[in-house]
């Protein structure tokens, strides 16, 4: 969720569970036993970097100043990739226990349907390509995992006020934590800004946004209604009632709809928030929807502006940045939180090893290369539909109205009203990227960089689920004593502190090892969706713990498997801090 303009008001009927305030680690408000990793900030990506840190090995401390989950439905649209992101945390089953699914979004245009979007079923993914589901509920489903996660200490209502370079330690850095029975220090080896939009880390340090902000702003409204409409997204321009603006709708569970809607230029946001004002507004959109009178009631609402900002780096010194706290991205296109997401996953592993002592820190700098150009990558896609969803000049809004009035008629132009939702980023250009593959002798499968490609097992199995935290090789060779060799490779990589197992797919009852499981593949079909050929007696792929391809070969050896593992895990050249780890 983008910045709010106005403090948002409390929801009336989401009641969420106050926790009590976390003891003070030092009661007589001295310096805390160190930690490896803090994470400022108890928000969905801060927990779930927190689960995803766990998940590698590596203990951490969450601090945050709150003692709830948040109120209102802020971000509500959940993508598949993040679906399989969550799922490495176990909160899938959760989510979409209660969560609404969909694929379709209508676009309307002088209350007439000018485009609609649909993404087909796909039998070979285990969700749905969306979920709508407030975020207090996914929040609240994190935090039920973090308390039975003893690699994490989540502190309730630990707010940090100050952060200073530990003078005793170049490595670290020392925190001032306040609660509510008192102050004291902690320090950490490194400290991950999960702070949000209006990030305290952020403005200490110094740290400019670079990007755009948009003129326009929109009110959110929860309301809570009795809608007999189905769960897609809806989108309305120029309604009569808020000529030459923008007004969205989403289904949420529990009888809950979301609508946002475009404020007139001038208007404050404390004028939008008046109840008679939003009275009138959300009556007059479900007039026009064909539900005049139907009776509602409000449960949370906000003012939000359009924002395409992102740090030039996520890695200053001993404080990396991930959400909104590292980039602030237009909600349209449901792009902030789950932009958020692939952040954590990309994040976790990383520092699991840098802190742990078992990668140098420069393993750290390409989270923030990937990260970045993943986020210039959304601004660029997200500024087209910004500008689409809220013209900031007269020649856009001219560009706007005439593309919509021509597709009432012209069937041509209605996919350039595409929304272009969030996707998962490829990372085509990471420095983790193998140097010496076959990857140019691949005509098909997924490439180097692109998320691993997943294929339907068995009634709930699915390939995705295979990989364990670690790396992980996708072998379909058949050359017994190359993957005898191969397998010494992967027991070098474990002793140095890099999890690697292997998979072989092809025949069930090939030779066992350690680290080594076998699939079923002998009609070919995740061969071909691999794009690996029978004749390939040496092909694998090397998955990395982000579900990310970092390498794929017609002819691997053990000396292009160590090669590339060791590019995407630099060795430590100087012992690095791990506090108790």
């Amino acid at each position: 969720m983008n910045q709010p303009d106005t403090q948002p008001r409390r929801s009336l009927y989401c009641h969420y569970q106050v926790y009590p305030a976390s003891p003070r680690p030092a009661e007589d408000g001295s310096a805390a036993p160190g930690a490896p990793v803090v994470i400022v900030g108890g928000g969905p990506i801060g927990l779930s970097t927190a689960l995803l840190l766990a998940r590698h090995g590596q203990r951490c401390v969450l601090l945050h100043a709150e003692q709830q989950v948040c109120e209102g439905s802020r971000a509500i649209a959940f993508t598949r990739r993040t679906l399989d992101i969550l799922r490495q945390t176990g909160a899938d089953q959760a989510l979409t226990a209660l969560g609404l699914p969909w694929s379709c979004g209508n676009s309307y245009y002088r209350q007439q349907r000018v485009f609609r979007m649909q993404s087909p079923p796909d039998d070979d993914q285990r969700f749905s390509p969306m979920l709508n589901l407030q975020q207090p509920l996914l929040e609240q489903a994190l935090v039920g995992l973090i308390a039975e996660q003893p690699l994490v200490e989540l502190r309730w209502g630990h707010k940090l006020v100050a952060l200073a370079d530990d003078p005793a330690d170049s490595g670290g850095a020392m925190l001032s934590v306040d609660t509510p029975s008192g102050g004291y220090s902690q320090r950490a080896d490194w400290l991950v800004a999960c702070d949000g939009a209006r990030s305290n880390l952020r403005q200490w340090q110094g740290l400019a946004l670079e990007g755009e902000s948009y003129e326009g702003r929109f009110v959110i409204a929860d309301i809570r209604i009795d809608l007999p409409l189905p769960t897609e997204r809806l989108a309305y321009f120029d309604p009569p009632w808020n000529p030459g603006n923008t007004v969205l709708m989403h289904r949420q569970p529990f009888g809950m709809w979301r609508i946002d809607y475009q404020l007139p230029a001038g208007e404050s946001a404390d004028q939008a928030l008046q109840p008679a004002s939003m009275q009138a507004r959300i009556d007059a959109q479900l007039a026009l929807i064909g539900h005049a009178g139907l009776a509602w009631e409000m449960d949370w609402c906000s003012v939000y502006s359009a924002r395409a900002l992102t740090l030039a780096g996520y890695v200053h010194g001993r404080v990396i940045y991930a959400g909104d706290a590292a980039h602030l991205l237009p909600i349209f296109g449901v792009r902030g939180a789950n932009t958020g997401f692939q952040d954590a996953q990309n994040l976790a592993w990383k520092l699991a090893l840098v802190a742990g002592g078992r990668a140098d820190r420069s393993l750290l700098a390409s989270y923030s290369q990937e990260r970045v150009a993943a986020a210039r990558e959304i601004i660029a896609e997200a500024g087209k539909s910004t500008r689409f969803m809220t013209p900031p000049s007269r020649g856009f809004r001219l560009l706007r109205d005439a593309s919509l009035s021509l597709a009432l008629r012209q069937d041509f132009v209605r996919p350039l009203l595409h929304w272009r939702a969030s996707r998962a980023h490829d990372h085509l250009d990471s420095a983790l990227n193998a140097a010496d593959d076959d990857t140019a002798l691949f005509g098909s499968g997924p490439v180097v960089g692109a998320p691993m490609a997943n294929l339907r097992l068995g009634a709930d199995s699915y390939l995705m689920d295979l990989p364990p935290a670690g790396f992980c090789l996708l072998w379909f060779g058949a050359d017994a004593a190359l993957l005898a060799a191969l397998l010494a490779c992967v027991a070098a990589a474990r002793r140095r502190g890099v999890a690697l197992d292997v998979i072989g797919l092809g025949r069930s009852d090939g030779p066992h090892g350690a680290h080594l499981t076998w699939l079923d593949d002998a009609a070919g079909r995740i061969a071909s969706r691999y794009g690996v050929n029978p004749a390939d007696s040496a092909a694998a792929y090397l998955i990395r713990p982000d579900q990310h391809v970092c390498a794929r070969w017609r002819q691997l050896t053990p000396h292009r498997l160590d090669a590339a593992l060791r590019r995407a895990v630099p060795p430590a050249v100087t012992p690095t801090p791990a506090g108790e780890a």
